[in-house]
């Protein structure tokens, strides 16, 4: 269900604004856009997995918070990073 180191280390290095990167909103929103996409196509197949099911809630008030903090402090930069991963918003 969790994301590969690979996988983890490319989602950095896309979304990463300076060179050792990793902690930035965009990176941040990277990763549990990933972890998310993971946990629903785990839900799909498990449709009775209640802790996975609360795990993803809980990954997707994180992602929408953090959104809004980017949304609410730099505009240009928010609807970038929702363009570039194909979120709804």
């Amino acid at each position: 269900m969790a994301i590969s180191k690979t996988e983890k280390d490319n989602i950095i290095e896309e979304y990463a604004t300076h060179e050792g990167d990793t902690g930035s909103v965009e990176v941040q929103v990277a990763l549990l856009t990933a972890d998310i996409n993971n946990l629903t196509e785990h839900m799909k197949n498990h449709k009775h997995d209640h802790h996975s099911y609360v795990g993803l809630l809980k990954k997707i008030g994180h992602r929408r918070n953090l959104l809004r903090y980017l949304e609410d402090n730099d505009i240009n930069r928010y609807r970038e990073l929702i363009k570039k991963l194909g979120l709804r918003r």
